[in-house]
């Protein structure tokens, strides 16, 4: 065979260069070589020299990448250490090919514009690029083998411009040298646009025609580099059976299965993986995460922003002014996370400096911001302050797009909402749109809050329908399913406020239709007001009546409001909040919840952590807000961190003369020891406290010692009852419920106890009952549901029932009280002495064997108002001597609540029931 280019690529060509000696000590080595390196031998009959066909037989059996590993080990032994050199020549051609693909696809995308943005972010990649590089320099032997390198940052922060600096660098020579020998880029249009695939198929798309050096890419694993960018939008699920995990890089898998065999290296064992992903992906980055790998976090901190702020300005007195303007705003701190964020509220500061306006007046909200940048990169050009580009068809792009899930638009988009070329080439110019970084043709807001303000200004403009084509037909990845529309309800609130609609309007030259959106929003936010089921929490409504900034508009709907729930994720929302509650006049019940932050080393397991949540003036001002509240009678803090300063601020507000609260809820606040007597001192110098909550923290002793001891000295100094409420969920044990059970006793003002969800058992019940003998016991509602007891504290609960009168409601749900329980309970329910209006047996264990002596209790009992059996197998026999016991004239029963019976048992109760008034539940 003639040598030509190709050859150094058919196994059979060299394969022809051995002599007929050389041939046959292949051949006997090869069994050997293959347990070396691990691959399964072929049979010897079917190497045998009569068998000539060798080259076929090997590629049958082996991946090209064994297959090259394999005969260049033998060749070096043989040895025709000439063959060996032209495989390494063929190896070292095929990786300098690659980084040539590499640069040519990097110039084929934008470059970086002379400006002080791109100079600013060219500085930050090539910071992060040489910690990429020291990385996976200096990685552990034991990381080497599979490390995966996360990093983390918001939209547009710069991650792929610093996977574009970092493949930039590598094909250059700068960085990994001898490191990686292929860099593979796979970004999350490559893995949604798949539904299978092979490795073999993944490395080749770049290749041309898809002919990749496969053998050779594939011989070195450990020198490959995966890119995996945008994690959180890949349409991907990782519970991947073991079992369905793929070991050979030509087998067809689905794309799970794919990207599952690589991220555990069932396929090309030892690479590694550089991973980008948004910080709402942190769920799958956890579970992917190992000890060894290594966690980045792409921040744009306080010493960057200034930076930015110096370049972009120069001059640095207008630099620090706007600076500080930022800092002190907490939308606008938040709002300066990345740098192209920066940029925005730059271009609208300087604006406004150059108007010779007062900042702190002209730049108060967001909405400010967006009109002011929107101004001056639209009518910069202009002679007539009137856009270059027509704003509806912006607007209605921007719009159409939220609406139909697209985030990334075709050219025949922009020219369906009225766009020309020359449109599309102005809008690049001015930063308002920019080509897709990963579609090609494709263009894109420069960031989502951009887009979102010119939808929420499309609302308030007289626009023809548009459909944009791309809306239907293309697969989307997770970031397009738009869903959460609360920050373009908050521009609206924003461009309702009449000084900046004037603005708005004065500055792009148009006229806002607002009166529909007005008298819409004020109609929707009052119904949103009590309904909590329809929004959730009210904190995204609190940001848009923040924007608003016009105080009657923000009574008006604020004085619909008798319930808040706010759910607190970091400070933008304190303010806010705090904004809003000087205007709810009729507030009665406020919930307050601070959201959890998960914190996690690259060599951690995640933890929950309340990592940045502080109290300062802000949440200060929250609390001046409840005080001047007269209407306010509940405060729930729940998932929150009680310090010192949190308690000193309880303190301040509830001894307060005006301050109207008498329900505490401290769920979940990971109370301490020191906390117990920080609350025992808040609950004597409360006067309106009646009820405290403490569900899910873990009362131990000896900080739970002081609680029963305040609760009685409360007595003398309080003619109200006092309910002691919620110990849910709290890790009670046998010590703290003696205490509890104390307190009962010499407690005449507690009226009602929550112990539910508490490891109690029987022996815990006994501790309970013995004090709900004593007269002097006052409760009057008991709840021990899911405590894991059985039918013995049945006999404990007999003797309470019959002595105490007191005694009003038992929930013992979810516990193993069984038939043998049932009848104890049955009994005792008879007793003159027991007054039970209401027993909760959901989910009790009972059976139709109990029935007849439940339907007993109906009929005699003259209190007995309410029962629950809901998620008990009592069977069509037992339903039906319940129905008999209901439908007996003497059965006052008013609410029962069932399991679904048979249509036999439905037509019974029909029959039995007729002209009976009880609530029956089946659930």
């Amino acid at each position: 065979m003639e040598e030509s280019d190709s050859s150094d690529s058919d196994l059979l060509w060299y394969l022809e260069k051995l002599s007929r000696k050389e041939c046959h000590s292949l051949r006997n080595q090869l069994g050997q070589e293959c347990m070396e390196i691990g691959l399964p031998p072929i049979p010897r009959l079917e190497l045998s020299e009569e068998n000539p066909d060798l080259a076929n037989q090997l590629t049958r059996f082996y991946e090209a990448q064994h297959l090259w590993n394999l005969m260049y080990n033998i060749f070096h032994k043989i040895p025709r250490k000439d063959l060996c050199e032209k495989i390494n020549a063929r190896r070292n051609r095929n990786k300098e090919a690659h980084k040539m693909l590499i640069k040519k696809k990097l110039q084929g995308e934008r470059c970086l514009h002379n400006r002080i943005h791109d100079i600013f972010c060219q500085d930050m990649i090539l910071e992060l690029v040489d910690k990429f590089d020291f990385v996976f320099r200096h990685v552990s032997p034991e990381a080497a083998k599979a490390l995966n390198v996360f990093l983390i940052g918001q939209e547009a922060s710069g991650k792929t411009m610093v996977l574009r600096g970092a493949l930039f660098e590598w094909a250059n020579g700068n960085i990994w040298e001898d490191v990686f020998s292929y860099v593979i880029h796979l970004s999350s249009h490559d893995i949604n646009q798949m539904t299978s695939g092979s490795l073999v198929a993944l490395i080749s798309k770049d290749w041309p025609e898809g002919r990749a050096p496969v053998a050779d890419i594939l011989s070195e694993p450990q020198k490959i580099l995966f890119i995996l960018e945008d994690l959180d939008d890949m349409e991907l699920t990782f519970r991947i059976s073991p079992q369905a995990l793929c070991t050979d890089g030509r087998q067809q898998v689905s794309t799970p299965v794919l990207v599952a065999s690589l991220l555990t290296r069932k396929l090309a064992p030892g690479c590694r993986f550089l991973i980008t992903s948004r910080p709402q992906g942190q769920a799958v980055t956890w579970t992917l995460m190992k000890k060894t790998d290594m966690l980045m976090t792409l921040s744009f901190s306080r010493e960057k922003r200034h930076k930015y702020f110096t370049l972009f300005f120069r001059d640095g007195q207008r630099a620090e002014a706007a600076f500080q303007l930022v800092q002190r705003n907490e939308l606008f701190l938040h709002l300066c996370q990345a740098p192209i964020l920066c940029w925005v509220t730059c271009v609208a500061l300087q604006r406004q400096m150059n108007q010779g306006a007062d900042l702190k007046r002209s730049c108060q909200t967001l909405t400010d911001i967006y009109t002011h940048f929107l101004a001056d990169t639209l009518t910069a050009q202009a002679a007539d302050q009137r856009p270059v580009v027509p704003l509806q068809s912006l607007c209605s792009l921007a719009l159409e797009g939220l609406l139909h899930n697209t985030l990334h638009f075709t050219e025949e988009d922009l020219r369906s909402v009225g766009f020309t070329q020359a449109d599309v080439s102005t809008l690049q110019t001015l930063e308002i749109l920019w080509p897709s970084s990963h579609l090609k043709g494709r263009y894109r807001f420069i960031h989502s809050k951009v887009q979102e303000f010119c939808a929420a200004v499309a609302f308030m403009l007289p626009l023809a329908e548009h459909g944009i084509p791309s809306a239907w037909g293309r697969c989307k990845g997770k970031r397009e399913l738009y869903d959460d529309f609360s920050p373009v309800i908050a521009s609206l609130f924003g461009l309702l406020n009449k000084e900046r609609r004037k603005t708005f309007e004065a500055a792009l030259g148009c006229r806002l239709l607002t009166d529909y959106v007005s008298q819409y929003l004020l109609t929707e936010m009052r119904c949103f007001g009590d309904n909590l089921k329809a929004i959730g929490h009210h904190t995204p409504m609190f940001h848009g009546l923040f924007e608003n900034q016009e105080e009657e508009y923000v009574k008006r709907i604020m004085d619909s409001f008798s319930e808040a729930n706010i759910y607190v994720r970091d400070h933008r929302d304190l303010m806010v909040s705090s904004y809003c509650l000087g205007y709810c006049q009729r507030l009665q019940k406020l919930k307050l919840s601070i959201q959890n932050i998960f914190e996690k080393r690259f060599n951690e397991q995640p933890t929950p952590r309340l990592t940045y949540f502080s109290v300062d003036t802000r949440f200060e001002d929250m609390f001046k807000a409840i005080v001047h509240n007269r209407n306010l009678t509940c405060l729930c803090l729940s998932c929150m961190p009680i310090s010192s300063k949190v308690f000193s601020l309880l303190h301040e507000v509830l001894t307060n003369p005006m301050c109207s609260i008498q329900h505490l809820s401290l769920m979940k606040c990971d109370l301490e020891a020191s906390a117990y007597q920080e609350l025992a001192s808040l609950l004597l110098s409360s006067k309106n406290m009646k009820k405290l909550t403490l569900s899910k923290n873990a009362l131990i002793y000896v900080a739970f010692l002081n609680l029963p001891f305040t609760i009685r000295g409360m007595e003398s100094s309080r003619s109200q009852p006092y309910g002691f409420g919620r110990l849910l969920f709290c890790c009670l044990t046998l010590r703290s419920l003696s205490l509890i059970s104390r307190s009962l006793v010499l407690t005449e003002t507690l009226k009602h106890l929550d112990v539910s969800v508490n490891n109690i058992r029987d022996n815990g019940v006994l501790v309970l009952m013995m004090s709900l003998v004593f007269p002097t016991c006052s409760v009057q509602e008991l709840e021990i549901s899911g405590c894991f007891f059985t039918a013995k504290a049945c006999e404990y609960m007999v003797c309470a029932l019959q002595n105490n009168p007191n005694l009003k409601s038992l929930e013992l749900g979810s516990n193993n009280v069984g038939d043998a329980g049932m009848e104890l309970l049955c009994g005792a329910m008879k007793h003159p002495n027991c007054k039970l209006e209401n027993i909760g047996l959901e989910e009790c264990m009972l059976t139709s064997a109990c029935c007849a002596s439940l339907a007993s209790v109906l009929i005699s009992s003259k209190t007995l108002k309410k029962i629950n059996l809901l998620r008990n197998k009592l069977g069509n026999e037992g339903i039906v001597q319940l129905l008999e016991g209901l439908g007996h004239p003497d059965c006052v029963l008013q609410t029962v609540g069932l399991q679904p019976p048979s249509p036999l048992a439905i037509t019974t109760l029909l029959s039995m029931t007729m002209g009976y008034d009880a609530y029956i539940s089946f659930g």
